[in-house]
């Protein structure tokens, strides 16, 4: 039986050979429940070391590397796959100097009461694209919109983020109080070369998040090509995402999103391998897509969160009073089932750190994923499933990380978090690529000061989940071939 002192992997791999005395039910299957005990837990322990990885497809890297374009910059080499798009950096100071380029930026940064930034973040990368506009002579024409109003909304205004954006760009930016009309006109006719205009939230005007076509046009008479860097939103297909490229030629890449498609679809669809994905968070139901699709690419797959309660109930584990989708337990026996299938290397956590209410002052204790005692809920992987875990990472050379490991919110549940950030920063420094796919991770790892240490960091949320589905972007899609 698995126990907080004897570190087990509850792995899925590819093996040869097995005990003459395993059952072939205990031999096919991730997790095997005793008979003699429910809450008991018959582990087949492995050395990480020896993982069987697959070689990458040599016919698929091939197809892969025929379309591959380089970009300069970063911390790795990174490459373009088939949704490669053409990038501002294609454009040229005879392209750009003089003309008037609408920039659709992600500028959705979080406010405090006083209207202050909070984490200027998504601004700041932003300003590669905008300085190189500048530095080309170009009139820039930026849009952005901030939070969902329902109409004009005041405490919506892009306004709060004026000086941040002139101290970043050292020069100061004028401020529109509209998006579009002839006011707005009389601005973009006034910018000089190398000017900057910020546009008023776009989301005031309802037609924005409906694509209505009059007023992507009305956006688009206001300039003469189009950069989109907001990747946050190319999911969506609105007015100033990909309704003004119907308008506006050419239509590009800035260099933020193009970056994010060098990582979150070349990294991916091409990586070095062994590639290892860890994939945490809540539900199940919510990264149903990005497993189903990581499944298809990576050696390893490290599951953390509150998901990994269903996948223990659905392996007939007690779970006290842990967060659980009932209606997806059949899901999580697929996914393992799938797993096996694909030769993928599945690792759920072997131990658990548990607590008696869902508190950050709750008391806690750490046990085996297998004893995990009536009203206790689980809150964090344990220290043995961490070392586990930063075993099977250590024999890889790509990683993607999507969702927290615990509650890192509260201080007593975040060292299984902090300490994938902690082995990723590690692993970084040694050349492998890391990439934070969005959401909490990313938030997990700025909590942790190690963003800068990463290969790349996601600052989509959304956007992030549907291009690691394997789903196209409209706001990609709309932009012109490379």
């Amino acid at each position: 039986m698995a126990s907080a002192t004897t570190p087990t992997s509850l792995s899925l791999l590819r093996s040869t050979t097995s005990s003459a005395t395993s059952s072939s039910r205990t031999r096919s299957s991730l997790l095997h429940v005793s008979p003699f005990s429910s809450s008991s837990l018959r582990l087949r322990s492995t050395s990480l070391r020896g993982l069987g990885f697959s070689a990458a497809d040599p016919l698929f890297a091939l197809h892969v590397a025929s379309k591959v374009r380089s970009f300069g910059g970063g911390k790795a080499v990174r490459g373009v796959v088939s949704m490669a798009k053409k990038s501002v950096g294609d454009l040229t100071e005879a392209d750009l100097k003089g003309k008037k380029v609408f920039v659709r930026a992600d500028l959705n940064v979080p406010l405090d009461d006083n209207q202050k930034i909070t984490d200027d973040t998504r601004i700041r990368a932003a300003i590669p694209t905008i300085k190189y506009l500048i530095e080309k002579g170009a009139k820039v024409i930026l849009s952005s919109h901030l939070g969902r109003p329902k109409g004009v909304t005041p405490k919506f205004s892009l306004a709060p983020l004026v000086p941040r954006l002139s101290e970043l760009l050292g020069k100061q930016v004028v401020k529109a109080d509209d998006s579009i009309g002839p006011e707005v006109e009389k601005l973009v006719a006034s910018l000089p070369e190398g000017g900057v205009l910020l546009l008023e939230n776009v989301r005031f005007y309802k037609e924005e998040e409906k694509n209505e076509p009059e007023y992507a046009k009305k956006l688009a008479t206001l300039a003469d090509l189009y950069v989109n860097d907001a990747f946050g939103t190319a999911h969506r297909a609105h007015a100033s995402t990909e309704g003004v490229t119907k308008f506006l030629k050419p239509s590009v890449a800035g260099f933020l999103l193009q970056k994010e498609l060098d990582y979150l679809v070349g990294a991916v669809s091409n990586p070095k391998r062994p590639f290892a994905a860890i994939v945490g968070g809540s539900k199940v139901s919510s990264k149903i897509g990005v497993i189903e699709s990581l499944l298809e690419k990576v050696d390893i797959l490290l599951l953390g969160g509150g998901m990994i309660f269903t996948f223990y109930k659905a392996q007939g584990l007690s779970v006290g009073s842990s967060l659980v989708e009932e209606d997806k337990l059949d899901l999580a026996t697929t996914l393992i089932e799938k797993a096996k299938a694909k030769g993928v290397s599945l690792l759920l956590p072997t131990d658990v750190v548990i607590a008696d209410k869902f508190a950050p002052d709750a008391n806690s204790k750490t046990v085996p994923a297998s004893a995990i005692p009536d009203g206790w809920m689980g809150l964090d992987i344990g220290p043995d499933s961490i070392k586990t875990f930063s075993e099977a990472l250590d024999t890889t050379k790509t990683v993607i990380w999507n969702g927290p490991m615990g509650v890192f919110e509260f201080d007593k549940f975040a060292a299984g978090t902090e300490a994938i950030a902690k082995k990723l920063a590690e692993l970084s420094g040694k050349g492998v690529t890391t990439i934070i796919g969005g959401g909490d991770s990313v938030a997990a790892v700025e909590k942790a000061g190690l963003a800068d240490k990463m290969s790349h960091i996601s600052t989509g949320g959304g956007a992030s989940l549907e291009l690691l589905e394997g789903k196209q972007l409209p706001g990609v899609l709309a932009l012109d071939d490379a």
